[in-house]
């Protein structure tokens, strides 16, 4: 008999729940796949519709990417544009708010800043000929734009093809209002972004009125003069609503270029530029040419003003310390004194333009900025540019251009600080700081030098080496922040060589501290604000803080030792003075973009930058040529009929043994025609005291002792 069946095992509740869900889960993913499947099947159906081949494909694919691209475009402008945005931020009308008259040191009237409210004229109260000639000549379809005008740009670039030259501009008035108030006159590709942005908020912010008032109130005119009612004045003695035709065209043709159709400086030019601003009125159906011909026939007549010029760039700088100090004490119409010396001005205005004129073609620079600091601390001059008509923008105050070598001395003040000497011996052979191999200025090695012969000589690795193996980035920046310099300063290791963007202004308060014994806290412009009223609101002698040191005394007389050395037997013998002790340092940037020389005396610190707009290169122009030129010229003058004070700590001032030995040279060929000399009655070449002066300094500083640079664990520890 078979065994019966064996009973089949049951399977767990636990088993049978995960069959389930692997069923489930199984026959869920091919529903999915399936239905995926028949939705990628339909839509390619759907868009078979839209498939365009031949030329039509062309134009899709084109279309295509002209839009990719445009929406880059788009963002990357919107990127570039922020910064500009900010601005509009604030009460950027505010500046409106104030009314200042400048006085220079000697109480003499030099300029006003500021929109006084009733000197502001309404549009709808001024000459129909005045808006007319004005929109003729800067913008002809004002009312018809939205802050950007295509039409009149293209006309203006095919005018300036034709012409092979820059004869229109293409910006409109609102690109124009937009430039003055929140950008300045860069010409750089960001600016003109920013520019274009800018006039479509304003559009959109502010009416046609409103917008020509401002633009009317605050332009640029000549002579010192800002705004058309005070142009009016200025140049005709009367208010722009009593202005005739031929005076409301000179007055548009100065909207171009001020300084150059000035009226008291050029009245030809400015004739023949107000007779250009007629034929517009005629050209733009504004006028007809009867109605134009008298203002032909006679020409404007303006008040004589002499050759007056007033210092523009030194009032724009004057007018922002007023503002930061008025605004504490409520009161935004005050008399500023100044220290302003128009002398000094005068002087460093011509050597800039003397020796760019001269050797500006030979080394392919076109600008140049400088700031003048008395030992007090009294900012004597400010040169931002060449010409503040062509551009407004301050290079001595607001440019950021890399200092190169002319950096070192705050390096080299970080290290006297922390028990260096002038004398002290580092190595200025090739050193690696990371990736980064900087070399020497003639791509040699120096081997151990002194620190003075590696100041003088102004060789790279040295500070290099200082930075890197004894003293460390955080405290040269600190010194050079303690010294004076407000420019932002990068914490990178290239820092030593000079690459942060820095003003003129800065690099002359650094090292104004070189020669006011130590001491920062001093730069100021203004010494005194009194109301229209006589009230006295600031006094610097009272109300500015008390400088304080940041140099010790030992620290200084070793800077100025080495200091003194770079116009003696260093970079810097083009700067220096007859029979006055000077001292400075030179500095010269990657590719001859930059070129520096900051230099100090016992009265005078002045730093002198020259270079390009565009940062483009110059031709192999250092620091030691044309800007110790443009100081040694300068200081040559301001040190004429004055006390000589001496640098502080400098008891003797470094003297090269080659120069003593030609002093002694040129002693023995004094002797040997001394009678010839006394027959014709010349004076010698060089007298015996100054001879036996030479020598006597040379010896002293032979026989000073050599000290080493510290190498002890101790003291390095100690650094």
């Amino acid at each position: 008999m078979a065994s019966p069946l064996k009973p089949r095992k049951r399977r767990g509740p636990i088993a049978a729940r995960l069959l389930a869900a692997d069923a489930w889960f199984d026959s869920s993913l091919y529903e999915i796949g399936f239905k995926a499947r028949r939705f990628w099947e339909a839509a390619t159906i759907f868009f078979r519709r839209f498939r365009v081949s031949g030329w039509r494909r062309g134009v899709v694919e084109l279309s295509s990417e002209a839009f990719t691209l445009g929406a880059g475009g788009i963002v990357v402008m919107l990127a570039l544009a922020l910064p500009a945005f900010q601005e509009t931020a604030g009460d950027w009308r505010a500046q409106g708010d104030f009314a200042v008259t400048f006085l220079d040191r000697y109480g003499n009237e030099i300029g006003q800043r500021g929109i006084i409210q009733r000197d502001s004229v309404p549009v709808d109260e001024m000459p129909d000929q005045v808006i007319k000639a004005v929109l003729a000549t800067e913008d002809r379809r004002f009312f018809d734009h939205h802050g950007i005008d295509a039409l009149g740009l293209s006309r203006a670039i095919f005018e300036n093809v034709r012409a092979n030259s820059v004869v229109q501009g293409g910006s409109s008035i609102t690109q124009q209002l937009a430039k003055n108030l929140f950008l300045t006159n860069e010409r750089t590709l960001e600016r003109k972004i920013k520019e274009a942005f800018l006039s479509l908020w304003l559009e959109a912010n502010l009416s046609k009125k409103e917008i020509l008032q401002l633009y009317l109130d605050r332009v640029y005119m000549g002579g010192g003069t800002f705004g058309i009612e005070a142009a009016a004045d200025f140049y005709f003695g009367k208010s722009v609503k009593d202005l005739n035709l031929a005076e409301a065209a000179m007055l548009a043709g100065l909207f171009k270029a001020p300084t150059k159709y000035a009226p008291h400086i050029n009245l030809p030019a400015a004739r023949a530029r107000a007779n250009v601003v007629l034929s517009n009125l005629v050209e733009a159906g504004f006028m007809s040419e009867g109605q134009v011909l008298q203002a032909r026939l006679h020409p404007a007549e303006i008040v004589d003003r002499g050759e007056q010029k007033s210092p523009d760039y030194y009032l724009d700088w004057a007018f922002e310390e007023v503002k930061k100090i008025a605004a504490k004490s409520g009161q935004h119409s005050v008399v500023a004194h100044t220290t302003f010396d128009a002398n000094i001005q005068k002087a460093a205005e011509e050597s800039m333009e003397f020796h760019l004129r001269q050797f500006g073609k030979e080394y392919n620079v076109t600008e140049g900025a400088m700031v003048v600091i008395e030992t007090n601390g009294a900012v004597r001059a400010i040169v931002g540019g060449r010409d503040y008509g062509a551009s407004q923008f301050n290079r001595a105050t607001k440019a950021l251009r890399q200092s190169g070598s002319s950096f070192k001395p705050y390096i080299y003040a970080t290290a006297m600080e922390h028990g260096f000497t002038p004398d002290s011996v580092v190595s200025g052979g090739p050193i690696s700081w990371g990736s980064w191999s900087p070399h020497n200025y003639n791509g040699g090695s120096a081997g151990k030098v002194t620190l003075i012969t590696a100041m003088a000589k102004s060789i790279n690795t040295v500070p290099v080496r200082l930075a890197k193996d004894y003293l460390g980035i955080k405290p040269i920046k600190a010194m050079a922040e303690a010294m004076g310099v407000e420019s932002p300063l990068e914490s990178h290791k290239t820092m030593v060589l000079g690459t942060s963007g820095m003003t003129v202004m800065d690099q002359a308060t650094g090292y104004s501290v070189f020669a006011q014994n130590g001491f920062v806290g001093s730069r100021h412009g203004i010494t005194q604000l009194v109301t229209r009223t006589g009230d006295v609101v600031y006094d610097f002698t009272k109300d500015a803080p008390p400088p304080h040191r940041v140099l010790s005394q030992q620290a200084l007389k070793s800077m100025n030792t080495m200091l003194a050395a770079v116009p003696v037997m260093g970079t810097a013998r083009r700067a220096a003075l007859p029979n006055i002790v000077s001292a400075g340092k030179t500095g010269t940037t990657q590719s001859y973009r930059d070129a520096w020389y900051v230099g100090f005396t016992g009265n005078y610190t002045a730093a002198v930058w020259l270079g390009n707009d565009d940062f483009t290169p110059t031709n192999n122009m250092t620091g030691g040529s044309l800007p110790a030129m443009v100081w040694q010229r300068l200081m040559v003058y301001a040190h004429q009929n004055i006390d000589l004070k001496p640098i502080p700590g400098l008891d003797h001032p470094f003297v090269d043994e080659k120069i003593a030995a030609k002093a002694e040279e040129a002693e023995k060929k004094n002797a040997e025609q001394a009678a010839a000399n006394a027959a014709a009655e010349r004076p010698p070449v060089l007298s015996s005291q100054t001879t036996r002066t030479l020598r006597d300094i040379t010896r002293l500083f032979q026989s000073a002792p050599v000290l080493q640079a510290p190498t002890t664990p101790e003291t390095l520890s100690a650094l």
